[in-house]
């Protein structure tokens, strides 16, 4: 049986809202890094995150930036603001008693992703692994070369300038790596069948590397 917590994290004056849920016996928790303009309530997230949960994964899926900062536009590009809130939502996951003894992994999507191989660039956060899901981990900038979490990007073969740019992100990386490319997929990947491959894809490399 799955419990859920809705749970509140201090994070840089601002109070970040998020839900954490953990199937019976967990062997790992994923961090959603939400992006531009999206919310813990994002029907693509949640829908990765069900079947994460479903392969034994813990999720914490929350908004980091308030519903105020969100309605500026330019926040939802601030990388920086984003890379902090997620990192302080890790550090709490590492304490809290709930999730604090399990390998810790990040899901991003969008700007997030960038947060997220922010995040994982410092190596005092011990992130497992990393997922993008049609991101812009170029954003990420030099921070690339210096993430050793296992990475994996998924973008839609029809996601236009944003599968060059991973391409490149993908050169960057030094990391254990892959690109997975889903033929016919748009940016969110709303074609029949296609975010169903994004969550078998990022479900399996978490099940991987969460592996002891």
């Amino acid at each position: 049986m799955t419990r859920k917590l809705l749970i509140s994290i201090p994070a840089g004056g601002a109070l970040l809202e998020g839900m954490l849920e953990l199937p019976a016996t967990p062997i790992g928790v994923v961090l959603f890094a939400h992006g531009s303009g999206s919310s813990r309530f994002s029907p693509r997230n949640n829908q990765v995150a069900a079947e994460l949960r479903d392969g034994g994964i813990a999720t914490l899926l929350l908004d980091l930036l308030t519903p105020e900062e969100d309605a500026a536009y330019r926040n939802r590009f601030d990388i920086d603001v984003l890379a902090a809130r997620l990192h302080a939502a890790a550090s709490w996951l590492g304490t809290e008693p709930l999730t604090a003894p399990l390998p810790l992994g990040l899901f991003g999507a969008s700007t997030g992703a960038a947060a997220a191989l922010r995040v994982a660039a410092d190596s005092g956060t011990g992130i497992a692994a990393v997922v993008s899901r049609g991101g812009r981990p170029d954003l990420a900038g030099t921070a690339l070369a210096h993430v050793i979490a296992p990475t994996l990007l998924i973008v839609g073969g029809e996601d236009g300038q944003v599968v060059d740019l991973n391409r490149e992100a993908y050169e960057a990386l030094g990391c254990e790596k892959a690109l997975e490319i889903v033929p016919g997929a748009t940016h969110l990947f709303e074609e029949p069948g296609a975010l169903e491959q994004v969550a078998d894809l990022a479900c399996s490399w978490f099940v991987r590397h969460f592996e002891p």
